[in-house]
């Protein structure tokens, strides 16, 4: 699985003030599911405010490439960007920035690698048709 440096936002309202995160994410072959904090996130069209559904409690995410200007959060949102300590570095040289900003980040102790193997049950069930045959 790829790693790869992405802007997490959780999106469960109009504020945008929901937790975020720079750090290193695990995606699948296709791209169109992402490993992060222990969850898969699967890519979906259609969502109000996200891009990704966590595949355990159906909450959308917004996941993205780290923007070079720096400006990940929404125009509108607020609260501080937890950065993963390994990530630091990385994020400093794309953005050219000096230093972090301590007022918009705090750095935190990197996430662990997801295990892709435990989400291989759910990915890979079998489709339930719940209604009888005769159903209208």
């Amino acid at each position: 699985m790829p790693r790869e440096l992405k802007y997490v936002e959780r999106c469960s309202g109009a504020n945008h003030n929901d937790e975020a995160w720079i750090a290193y994410v695990d995606t699948s072959k296709s791209g169109r599911t992402v490993y992060f904090n222990q969850k898969a996130f699967i890519r979906a069209s259609g969502l109000v405010t996200g891009n990704h559904l966590d595949v355990d409690d159906h909450a959308e995410f917004w996941i993205s490439g780290v923007k070079k200007r720096g400006s990940n959060r929404h125009w509108a949102g607020s609260g501080k960007i937890l950065i993963e300590r390994t990530a630091v570095s990385e994020y400093l040289q794309l953005t050219g920035l000096p230093s972090l900003d301590e007022t918009r980040f705090e750095i935190v102790d990197p996430f662990p690698p997801v295990d892709e193997a435990e989400f291989h049950e759910y990915f890979n069930r079998p489709w339930a048709n719940d209604e009888p045959d005769d159903a209208v």
